[in-house]
């Protein structure tokens, strides 16, 4: 399997980074890298974690922190389509 992530998740990366940078500059990239990490984890067994058929066909997700990596597997290719934070008021609009 390979991982491939949409540019939804490029600019989700980059508002949690900035969020987080307001406090602490480091750590902003530190968890930036935790979350491709956890990317990398889904790649191993992505069938394990929970599906949200209810936001989107295929759909499935994964947490890490507070943080919901959201994702869908196409043939060989595990796609992280956004990384969105857990109260967010997540809908079928996101996907």
């Amino acid at each position: 399997m390979r991982l491939n992530f949409t540019d939804s998740v490029e600019a989700d990366f980059e508002e949690i980074g900035d969020y987080i940078a307001q406090d602490n500059p480091r750590r902003a990239e530190r968890f930036i890298n935790e979350l491709i990490d956890q990317a990398e984890k889904v790649v191993r067994m992505p069938g394990g974690y929970a599906a949200r058929e209810d936001l989107a066909p295929g759909l499935r997700m994964c947490t890490h922190g507070r943080y919901i990596l959201f994702f869908r597997v196409i043939g060989t290719v595990v796609r992280i389509e956004r990384v969105l934070h857990g109260r967010r008021d997540i809908g079928t609009d996101d996907f």
